[in-house]
């Protein structure tokens, strides 16, 4: 298998607050838009890099600040997902795309079974083996987890508008993400979308199903309209907001665990 991160090349996950004391677990599985030395541009101009289709945008800034409000570990994936989709299993069609929204993406066409399983074991592997290491800790230790990911989504996707300023999403357990529904209706400012602009499926995602279904962890992905947060501003405004709402279904919830 040929080797893909080359030494001093940055790990592919990062932890903030590793030691953080709350019930909340956060993710962001497209955090950053890092390509690998050995793969170049991808065969793209920059400007493409720059774009939703190379990165969620500020996603990550409104998880950190999401994190330190709610004094709870945050774990990121910092390779672009134009690499490999770090929210999907591996082998399925998006898993590394050759034609993101309307840009064909020429360094993933052609690749080797070796090419494609060597990103799995750099960067898709790392990233979740530390998921299930630190989720196995809490649950040793006895510790109550919420699982939430974080997620943003362009405002225009193929040409077409979207009005809703956030979503939550879900898939076999709706329980969380509907509170979480319920009051964001219920700050009456916001277009909400619920499974819209996406639906969350084995298919389509594998944060959620992964490490929240399977372990039977309450959970919401959480999707933000990116120029809402492409600012600090926003990711600060937007941050507080969802730790507000956060709370507040957490306390609504069934097991009611203290955060």
């Amino acid at each position: 298998m040929p080797q893909l991160l080359d030494k001093g090349e940055p790990p592919a996950v990062a932890v903030e607050n590793a030691d953080g004391r709350s019930t909340y677990f956060l993710t962001c599985d497209h955090a950053g838009r890092r390509l690998p030395r050995r793969l170049g541009m991808l065969g793209l101009p920059h400007s493409e890099i720059e774009r939703h289709i190379a990165w969620d945008i500020g996603a990550a800034g409104t998880a950190r600040r999401m994190a330190a409000a709610l004094d709870a570990i945050l774990v990121m994936q910092p390779y672009s997902r134009l690499v490999i989709d770090c929210n999907r299993a591996p082998g399925v069609a998006t898993s590394i795309v050759r034609l993101s929204e309307l840009t064909p993406i020429p360094g993933n066409e052609n690749l080797t079974e070796a090419e494609a399983a060597a990103r799995v074991e750099a960067i898709f592997r790392p990233y979740h083996d530390r998921i299930t290491a630190e989720l196995d800790q809490r649950e040793r230790n006895g510790r109550p987890t919420l699982l939430v990911s974080v997620h943003s989504f362009t405002p225009v996707f193929k040409g077409e508008s979207r009005r809703m300023q956030v979503a939550v999403l879900y898939n076999r357990d709706p329980r969380f993400a509907r509170l979480m529904h319920e009051l964001l209706l219920a700050e009456g400012d916001l277009v909400v979308g619920e499974n819209d602009p996406y639906a969350l499926s084995d298919e389509t995602d594998y944060t959620i199903p992964v490490h929240g279904e399977r372990r039977g962890l309450p959970h919401v992905e959480l999707e933000i309209r990116q120029d809402l947060i492409a600012d600090e501003a926003g990711q600060q405004a937007w941050a507080s907001r969802l730790v507000r709402l956060l709370r507040a279904a957490h306390a609504r919830f069934p097991t009611r665990d203290a955060a």
